[in-house]
């Protein structure tokens, strides 16, 4: 099985299968899924135990996500039964994350942690995107950006983000291949985000 145990992750071997991958994403309607997706998402449940639960965290983290004091298990069994809100998009970055603020809050951590990372390549090879589009203001990046999981900003990571996943979804279009990036940053979901950036930071001032 996939899970964690005080932060030892364990992986399904039929994961690597990228047949039996691709079967359960789609039939469990997802638009992504990864080896690395599963580890850095199951790595987020054992830092909410940390930096969360064990930190004093619990209110502010409610706040954003939700009350995680609710019925793990029955929340999970509701979410397997029912489709999930109609309006999810609106708030949680994947479906699943609307089974229970725990799995919210996992789901967020492993996206921010593809984002970052994605980014922290792209800065290391000092790729930029400058795109030209009608209204620059809406999809732009001012020069070099800082290292992303380090020193950069929230805002300077999403202004990053938005046009370097523009440009190499485009990339992938021109090729005929699926969109490298199929996801819709909301407003209610980069507002998790930001909460997971900050306590990441947070952390690292601690050090």
């Amino acid at each position: 099985m996939t899970g964690h145990n005080n932060g030892l992750i364990t992986l399904a071997i039929r994961e690597a299968d990228d047949a039996e991958r691709e079967r359960m994403r789609v039939e469990m309607g997802e638009y992504y899924r990864t080896l690395l997706g599963h580890f850095r998402h199951e790595i987020g449940h054992y830092y909410w135990n940390v930096l969360v639960r064990d930190a004093g965290r619990l209110e502010s983290c409610r706040a954003i996500f939700g009350d995680d004091s609710q019925d793990y298990q029955e929340a999970l069994q509701r979410h397997y039964n029912n489709p999930p809100p109609e309006d999810w998009r609106e708030r949680h970055v994947s479906s699943y994350a609307t089974s229970h603020p725990w799995e919210d809050f996992a789901e967020t951590w492993a996206h921010y942690l593809h984002i970052v990372s994605t980014l922290e390549t792209a800065w290391a090879y000092g790729v930029t995107i400058h795109p030209g589009i009608p209204d620059p203001s809406t999809l732009s990046t001012d020069g070099p950006m800082n290292d992303p999981y380090l020193t950069a900003t929230f805002d300077e990571i999403m202004d990053a983000w938005v046009p370097l996943t523009s440009a190499v979804n485009s990339l992938n279009r021109s090729m005929g291949l699926a969109d490298f990036y199929p996801f819709v940053l909301t407003l209610g979901v980069r507002e998790k985000l930001a909460f997971i950036h900050a306590l990441i930071r947070e952390t690292q001032a601690l050090r």
